[in-house]
């Protein structure tokens, strides 16, 4: 459906008998899948692949909730439209739809009832031959004043294997908040994420930045400042540098990147002078979430090594398991990535891949189960490496990506996120506290996740769990 430019609603005192509206959808299979996860109808003819949706046979649960949904999209956005009630519903169904079907919901007004302002519509469904589908009625109670609303996008849904990031929240429910400078947040969406993970009792959040340009960000959001501690500074610079001395003091256990470039706050934190530098190389890493792969997963570095010799490489590894086992998992499979499956003197992806290999082999690197060079599709599908003969351990069960360089993993991340629907929680390793980097683009859904990583890395740090020398 397309961005609405403006729309309004009826108000009770305006609507007469006889008065109608009506929408046209085409079904998409996402949406006869949705409506099967509503109605709780979710059995193996529901979970076939897209392929496969000719031998699919809708069930009258399943077209109960699409119907409904279709007629309520109509109720709730035209006629009554915003501010509406839906009370009661009794509707008949009379015919089978499917996927790339069209649809037309159209409602009637049929009575009017001053108490309670309440109005019954008849409600019917009908596909593009004009056969009657659904037929009924629906009990509202109208608005009695005015909304309008601009530029609204109707929501779309994606359905996936599971939902990771939900479960990293989760995890953190319970959890004792961990004190988290938040390094210049002077805008709303970085002031909105962390405050959003200090009401859920994530963080105690420590405000880095210039205190003006902090409370013209909160009021902008509608957010009440007196419950957090603001540390002013007089620019991003100073905001890094203040955030990182707090940290160096044990006054906050993690960092979180506010309104400021990446490279500023790296800046501050790459000096060994800073205190926050452990033996290990510096790395980043993102927590996957990807709507085709049934498992959450790390991918690595696509934000700070540029070309990665073979010793940062092991310290990326490395970093990348015990992220893992800080987020529970107890022996992660790693896939060295190249261009190719088999070692070629030409590529050097691939002679670093076998070398990590070995090292694994002769406990240079711990904690974690190695296989490489892997191109990606062996990596991620055990089909396809066994149909190219591969005998692997990773392969289609991968927990953890190396990619070659910061290029071929940054391309990555953004192909997975934009044509797979993939999200990325990404938090910086190697430091002796964790330190989340978030991007303007990111959703709450996905500061709200990183913050949850932070968290379990930062109490598995307090438990010596996490390695930090």
């Amino acid at each position: 459906m397309e961005p609405l430019k403006e729309f309004t609603n009826v108000i009770f005192d305006e609507i007469r008998i006889g008065a109608t509206s009506e929408l046209t959808v085409t079904l998409t299979q996402n949406q006869i899948d949705l409506a099967a996860m509503v109605s709780g109808d979710v059995d193996a003819f529901y979970l076939m692949q897209p392929g496969d949706a000719d031998k699919r046979q809708e069930s009258k649960k399943t077209e109960a909730a699409g119907a409904e949904a279709i007629i309520s999209i109509v109720l709730g956005t035209r006629l009554p439209g915003p501010g509406s009630k839906i009370l009661h519903r009794d509707l008949r169904f009379a015919g089978d739809f499917a996927v790339g079907e069209t649809l037309t919901a159209k409602v009637t007004v049929r009575e009017k009832r001053k108490e309670g302002n309440l109005v019954v519509f008849d409600a019917r469904c009908v596909n593009k031959a004009g056969k009657e589908l659904v037929a009924g009625t629906v009990t509202v109670e109208a608005p009695t004043s005015r909304l309008v609303y601009d530029n609204i996008k109707p929501p779309q849904f994606e359905l996936r294997w599971g939902d990771a990031f939900a479960q990293l929240i989760k995890g953190c429910q319970g959890c004792e908040p961990i004190p988290c400078a938040i390094v210049h947040p002077c805008d709303k969406d970085s002031l909105m994420g962390a405050i959003e993970a200090a009401r859920r009792g994530f963080i105690i959040p420590v405000l880095v930045g210039p205190e003006d340009k902090i409370r013209k960000a909160a009021e902008e959001a509608q957010i009440d400042l007196g419950p957090y501690r603001i540390v002013t500074s007089a620019h991003s610079h100073e905001s890094a540098q203040k955030a990182v001395a707090l940290a160096s003091a044990g006054e906050v256990e993690a960092l979180m990147k506010g309104s400021l470039h990446t490279d500023e706050i790296m800046g501050a934190i790459v000096p060994a002078a800073a205190g926050l530098r452990t033996s290990r190389r510096i790395s980043h890493a993102f927590v996957m979430e990807v709507a085709t792969y049934p498992k959450m997963f790390i991918m690595t570095d696509a934000a700070v090594n540029i070309f990665p010799n073979l010793e940062d490489k092991r310290d990326i590894v490395q970093n990348a398991i015990d992220l893992s086992h800080a987020l529970g998992l107890e022996m992660p499979k790693v896939g060295i990535l190249s261009a190719v499956e088999v070692i070629n003197s030409k590529i050097p992806s691939t002679l670093d891949a076998a070398a990590l290999c070995k090292m694994a082999d002769r406990g240079q690197i711990t904690g974690g189960i190695l296989d490489g060079p892997l191109a990606f599709d062996n990596a991620i599908s055990a089909q396809a490496a066994k149909t190219k003969g591969i005998i692997s351990q990773v392969s289609g069960d991968v927990d953890i990506l190396l990619a070659p360089d910061l290029e071929s993993a940054n391309m990555l991340f953004k192909q997975l996120t934009y044509l797979a629907g993939a999200e990325g929680a990404g938090i910086v390793l190697g430091t002796r506290i964790p330190v989340v980097l978030t991007s303007r683009a990111d959703s709450v859904r996905t500061r709200l996740a990183s913050v949850a990583v932070m968290v379990q890395v930062a109490h598995a740090r307090r438990s010596g769990k996490y390695e930090t020398r």
